[in-house]
């Protein structure tokens, strides 16, 4: 059976998520995570667009991509990323096979119910993803730090991420903003206290 077209918007914002070949946890080793920390690089110095979130967990990417009107499709952008790390990672060990598992798939955040409380709570999700497969301790820790960007004032990390207007949407300072986006840090971890 054929999987469906993807919707292509420009100008919305993307839940992008892919897998390596055989659930392989590739991104264990700090190489590959440089490669895909290379590749994010490379693609936002050719392409437009805001990376509002990037985290590898062992065998998988989450990354959170608002697109530019008259500017890449989603797919460009997600087809040049996963290009440059199987690149990278076949020339550094010799591979030629696959390395992604099969093509992204995606959610258009604008599409949701609600989508300021379902993004602002993706951040968080996608923060303690590697927490909850014992990859860190706690999200602010976690190797590409996008989630400090939302919380400690011009934090730079390992990729150049813009945060989204629904966190500017939530105070009139930075502070304020950081002390609401908290909020859903607490209501997340009530969720998922439950499950264990």
């Amino acid at each position: 059976m054929t999987k469906p077209l993807r919707e292509i918007l420009q100008g919305v914002t993307y839940h992008c998520y892919t897998r390596c070949h055989g659930k392989k946890n590739l991104f264990h080793s700090s190489y590959v995570r440089k490669y895909l920390t290379d590749a994010i690089i490379m693609c936002q110095e050719k392409y437009k667009f805001e990376l509002v979130a990037v985290e590898p967990v062992g065998n998988h990417i989450h990354l959170i991509i608002k697109t530019i009107e008259g500017r890449e499709t989603i797919s460009s952008i997600m087809q040049y990323i996963k290009a440059r790390v199987a690149e990278k990672y076949n020339r550094a060990t010799g591979e030629t096979g696959a390395f992604w598992n099969e093509r992204f798939g995606s959610n258009i955040i604008e599409k949701a119910d609600n989508p300021e409380q379902y993004l602002l709570w993706l951040l968080w999700y996608i923060g303690f993803n590697p927490v909850r497969k014992n990859l860190s301790r706690d999200p602010r820790e976690n190797y590409m730090g996008f989630i400090n960007c939302y919380l400690v004032k011009n934090y730079e990390a390992r990729v150049k991420i813009t945060l989204h207007n629904y966190f500017s949407n939530l105070g009139n300072t930075f502070e304020e903003c950081v002390k609401k986006f908290l909020f859903y840090e607490e209501a997340y971890l009530k969720r998922i206290a439950v499950y264990f």
